[in-house]
């Protein structure tokens, strides 16, 4: 045990998790919350890991992402996961809690741990000196962004955030899709899926009358659409041309399987439209719709985005959103050990570092506690191996395009490629899965004397 503090500011899921985390190593633990000194415009109560937006952690079973990631922080010893099967409720597939019950139990357990000291108060500096936990969400105070971005000196998220859909690779028809650039210019880096005048006008009709999502309350204000970045319903909504002057541009893209598109005589197999999808990963396992941010529901997404040739059968593994965020951008920033490059006295986790859902902030708050606790123990800080969900997480989120990164949730597409490909998609996670646990095991012994739980 040592006497040096550790100061986590947010007492959500990250930073509860961490607290836990850094306090069960022996380490002495303040932990800021600022509710209820001030309160936030999206929560209700000053319980610590209120669930505000649902009370799911998403789905259950071990052969989905979330739930092989719930898994692998049971063998962690995460208190979010023990204390949410504790308080489950039925919910289908799904692990749900009762949200009260939930949040009210966390913050008794934290408050009474004779390590953890619960301050009630705002933080709207970065503490100077000793080891710093970071984890106060998408919803991070104004003056506490500011000192962020003066501390990084780069631009970040702090706004109505506009993200895209991203599929996954292979339910991609690339038998209709195609990869090419603009005039053919360069590295062929994108997939294009052409459309028809017929298929346009459809898709154009269908996205303009699709259901919206309904915005918060209190991001109403923020709702203000700027030209750079409009949700794509609203640029079919201006015009019959007007995605095809912008995102589906279809000038200087040509299919080279229908021949040289300089001919003349290739003029009628030009594409009308095109929606191109952009490679979000290293290894290609992954597309992002390139201008596709929306505000449609997620099921609306669903089925107006699979009417475009080649995208009948796609997956997704994240939806498009337009909503109040604020996260860094972390392959600038962070290591996957959680720790800032440019200050490894300082880490951060949850949303605020660019991964998206409860169980994704609760396994980056497991890792970031515990390498903070491992910092002020004078031990090595870990890594987790990138075949297990919350590693290939992490490492996404520190390894990802700089310039096109958005916030990810845990999804099989980031994991590393199996040695066999394996065609039946549930018989395939089911491998994944099996192949994480057994890494996840592994370097649990191997490395007993390194890990802190």
């Amino acid at each position: 045990m040592t006497n040096k503090k550790v100061i986590v500011i947010g007492g959500g899921l990250a930073g509860t998790e961490a607290a836990w985390q850094i306090a069960q190593a022996g380490v002495p633990v303040i932990l800021y919350e600022m509710r209820p000194v001030r309160q936030s415009p999206a929560h209700h109560t000053q319980e610590l890991a209120e669930l505000v937006c649902s009370n799911s952690f998403g789905a259950m079973a071990s052969d989905r992402a979330a739930g092989l990631l719930h898994e692998e922080l049971r063998r962690l010893g995460s208190i979010i996961i023990a204390t949410a099967d504790q308080h489950s409720v039925p919910a289908g597939g799904a692990l749900a809690v009762d949200r009260g019950v939930f949040s009210s139990e966390l913050t008794q357990t934290l408050a009474s741990h004779p390590l953890i000291e619960l301050r009630r108060d705002e933080i709207t500096q970065i503490p100077t000196e000793g080891i710093v936990v970071l984890t106060t969400g998408p919803l991070t105070t104004p003056a506490l962004a500011e000192e962020l971005q003066r501390f990084t000196g780069m631009e970040y998220l702090s706004f109505f955030d506009a993200a895209s859909p991203i599929i996954v690779g292979e339910s991609i028809n690339q038998d209709i899709a195609f990869l090419a650039s603009r005039y053919d210019r360069g590295e062929a880096a994108y997939l294009n899926c052409p459309m028809t005048q017929e298929q346009y006008l459809h898709f154009k009709e269908e996205l303009c009358k699709a259901e919206q999502a309904e915005l918060k309350d209190f991001e109403q204000e923020s709702a203000k659409f700027f030209e750079g970045c409009l949700p794509i319903e609203e640029l079919g909504r201006r015009g019959e041309d007007t995605m095809r002057y912008g995102p589906l541009k279809p000038v200087g893209l040509f299919d080279s399987r229908l021949g040289d598109f300089r001919d003349p005589e290739n003029k009628s197999k030009r594409p009308y439209a095109v929606v191109q999808l952009r490679q979000e990963d290293k290894a290609g396992q992954l597309w992002n719709m390139v201008g596709f941010q929306t505000n449609l529901r997620w099921g609306e997404q669903k089925r107006v985005f699979r009417l475009i040739p080649g995208l009948e059968n796609a997956e997704f593994v994240r939806m498009g959103v337009m909503h109040r965020n604020t996260f860094i951008n972390s392959p600038e920033l962070l290591d996957s050990t959680l720790q800032f490059k440019k200050r490894s006295t300082l880490l951060a986790a949850g949303q605020l570092v660019g991964t998206e859902g409860y169980t994704a902030a609760t396994a980056g708050g497991w890792l970031a506690g515990t390498n903070a606790a491992r910092l002020i123990l004078g031990l090595e800080t870990v890594k987790m191996p990138e075949t297990t969900m919350l590693g290939a997480l992490l490492a996404f989120i520190s390894n990802a395009s700089p310039k096109h990164f958005q916030p990810m949730p845990p999804n099989f597409g980031i994991l590393p490629q199996l040695e066999m490909k394996i065609r039946n998609k549930q018989e395939r996670y089911g491998v994944y899965r099996d192949r994480s646990l057994s890494d996840l095991d592994n370097w649990q012994t191997q490395l007993k004397n390194l890990v802190v739980v």
